[in-house]
């Protein structure tokens, strides 16, 4: 009995008719586009983008070159050499991260006692060469400088919900 039934069904072609009811459902719909350069989509405060290292209120960095972000890095895009200063502190004299292997996971900001590297809202990064995607020290602070209020706001969001 079940099989006339089935044999009755694809007689009738009652699969295809209902899929087109959900194309046709779908096609007189209303559009969700978004225009990209002109309209932006909404992000979250903890999304993950471009990097940055940031600076205390003095304006001194604030990597201690203790290199947890290195060691914790999945990918291995981050290498940091360090050196001692005058007065005996550690800090960076390298900080590099390859952008073309970074997979944006926040590893890095997760394991940095210091909070010292964070990744942006910034997503609009992109280079002409393979070179230009490889973000040096004085790189990665003049993007901690330049994003440093949405870097403040987006930590005090997280705060609320830690």
């Amino acid at each position: 009995m079940g099989s006339m039934k089935e044999m009755f069904n694809s007689l009738l072609l009652k699969e295809l008719f209902k899929g087109l009811s959900v194309t046709g459902r779908y096609a007189f719909a209303r559009k969700v586009t978004v225009r990209y350069p002109e309209e932006k989509t909404p992000q979250g405060f903890r999304f993950r983008g471009l990097h940055a290292l940031r600076r205390h209120a003095s304006g001194e960095e604030r990597c201690i070159a203790c290199k947890l972000c290195e060691a914790v890095c999945p990918a291995m895009a981050i290498d940091i050499e360090m050196g001692e200063r005058e007065d005996g502190s550690r800090r960076t004299t390298r900080y590099d991260i390859d952008m073309n292997k970074c997979i944006f996971c926040g590893f890095c900001e997760e394991a940095c006692p210091v909070g010292a590297i964070v990744l942006t809202r910034v997503f609009e990064s992109h280079g002409e060469r393979q070179s230009d995607l490889y973000y040096t020290k004085p790189m990665l602070l003049a993007n901690g400088d330049r994003h440093e209020a949405q870097i403040a706001a987006d930590e005090a969001a997280d705060a609320k919900y830690r």
